[in-house]
């Protein structure tokens, strides 16, 4: 599909005689409207002045969960928007601005990857009246929202784009091994804790099991089991056997253990940025790629374990939904990765942190607790969609045991992460409210590697050596927790 440049009229409709975009009172287009628009937009130069508001900067978060467009502007944006369902598409009059350079901009951002936008049209449909179309390649439910001046940012306006369907985590996991080709092969050898002696047996890797079914089926089996109930089958205890059985035959591996990492921040919010300009997002993906290769190759007691990434790319998600999503998927454990700053370059070392019900154990938890917890503030968190009184339950529902099991895993990296010699903030396990840690059922950890406001501690962690030696010590320390909390036999619900 061909994208309208910013000399082309964004009224246009994008192909035969039919008119497809929206009127500026949510009527058709007539010929007249597309050629006021086109003579308008061939009028303005660069120069162009805006009557109200000045558009700063324009971003686009292309992502598998959804995708954002981002206007920011120096001052609070009007806008009315009309969505369109054949072809998909969203048109959106922003009003009291006239076109500029700033918002042509958004045509060439687009991405050929980007699983909703297929392209952006820009023109100026009325005096004072600027419209985006933007097209779609498939139907999505769009939320258009504002956000206030907050960190860095001056006014935002939000369009995000979500699928009609909403993407299900346990699918996601299905995907990211079925892009792997060494996914549907055997267990590589274990690196954690080493089975009990016995007869040699070939590992069972359930969710590989189900890739390789996937693989083997025809396209349109007729009476065919959906992934989700392949899943279900994969990961839930094999009937019990006889005595006689048991003793004779070993039984193959009845789940998945599956650790939920989380790398901080995302999207909009770049976290904490380094004096050498390092992004904390950034960093901390980086790290998060590198346990998840060494998660995914390990077994622990004959179990194999999987890694499950509440973001794998550069995009925003809300604390509440990173928690959903590690319930979601029944994690074992829950552990996001973080680089610390403060306002002096001299502070460093490495942090782990677990959830207090009864307030932070220091008042430098408190504090970085409360920083954390603003992620939402700064990645611009559409609070209407929001139900908050779920949200809050959801969130007060964490249980002593959940904190004790976070605390000895916290010990267990806190432990590693010294093993390489790396300097250790405090050598407890601190404690605050962070709002990522409130799962109830799952051992939940938030890790500060180093401070990336510390010229040496920045370096370190753009390091690739230094980040290898960060994943090996994390994977340790989640081994080590296992030998002594072995995981719980379960069924999945999926």
């Amino acid at each position: 599909m061909s994208v309208a440049g910013p000399s082309q009229d964004a009224n246009a409709p994008s192909g035969g005689s039919e008119p497809h975009a929206v009127g500026e009172r949510g009527g058709t287009i007539t010929r007249r409207d597309v050629l006021r628009g086109g003579s308008l937009v061939l009028l303005l130069g660069a120069a162009q002045i805006a009557r109200g508001a000045s558009i700063v900067a324009v971003r686009i978060w292309p992502a598998p969960d959804y995708s954002r467009v981002t206007i920011e502007s120096d001052g609070l944006l009007s806008s009315r928007q009309t969505v369109v369902t054949s072809p998909p598409r969203l048109a959106v009059d922003l009003e009291g601005i006239d076109l500029n350079p700033a918002l042509r901009e958004l045509v060439a951002k687009v991405k050929a990857d980007d699983p909703f936008i297929a392209g952006i049209r820009v023109g100026q449909n009325a005096p004072g009246v600027v419209r985006l179309v933007i097209d779609l390649k498939q139907q999505a439910l769009p939320q258009v929202f504002t956000l206030p001046p907050v960190a860095a940012y001056q006014h935002r306006l939000v369009l995000d784009l979500y699928p009609v369907q909403a993407a299900d985590p346990l699918e996601a996991l299905i995907a990211e091994r079925m892009r792997d080709p060494a996914a549907l092969g055997p267990v590589p050898p274990s690196v954690g804790p080493i089975p009990p002696p016995g007869p040699k047996q070939p590992l069972s890797d359930p969710l590989g099991e189900l890739m390789a079914q996937q693989a083997r089926k025809p396209a349109s089996a007729p009476n065919s089991i959906t992934p989700k109930q392949d899943l279900a089958r994969a990961v839930a205890p094999l009937p019990s056997q006889t005595t006689a059985q048991a003793t004779t035959t070993p039984q193959k591996t009845d789940r998945l253990i599956i650790i939920a990492l989380d790398p901080g921040h995302g999207g909009e919010d770049p976290g904490a940025i380094g004096p050498n300009g390092t992004r904390e997002k950034d960093i901390v993906l980086q790290i998060a790629h590198r346990l998840r290769d060494r998660i995914n190759a390990s077994v622990v007691n004959g179990n194999p374990m999987r890694a499950f990434l509440t973001r794998d790319a550069d995009f925003f998600v809300p604390l509440h939904i990173r928690v959903q999503k590690s319930r979601r998927v029944q994690a074992d454990l829950f552990v996001s990765i973080h680089a610390d700053a403060f306002i002096t370059p001299a502070a460093s070392g490495a942090s782990v942190f677990a959830l207090s019900q009864s307030g932070a154990s220091s008042s430098a938890a408190r504090w970085m607790a409360d920083k954390e917890n603003k992620a939402d503030l700064v990645g611009g968190l559409n609070v209407k969609t929001q139900d908050a009184h779920v949200a809050r339950a959801m969130l007060d529902m964490s249980t002593t045991a959940q904190i004790n099991d976070s605390l000895k895993l916290g010990g267990a990296l806190l432990t590693e992460i010294g093993g390489i010699g790396a300097r250790l903030h405090k050598r407890n396990v601190e404690q605050a409210g962070f709002a990522v840690l409130k799962a109830p059922d799952i051992p939940s950890v938030l890790v500060e590697t180093a401070f990336i406001s510390n010229p040496d501690e920045e370096a370190k962690l753009r390091s690739e050596a230094y980040q290898e030696q960060l994943a090996d010590a994390l994977m340790r320390g989640i081994n080590r927790y296992f030998a002594k909390n072995p995981p719980l036999a379960r069924n999945r619900a999926v």
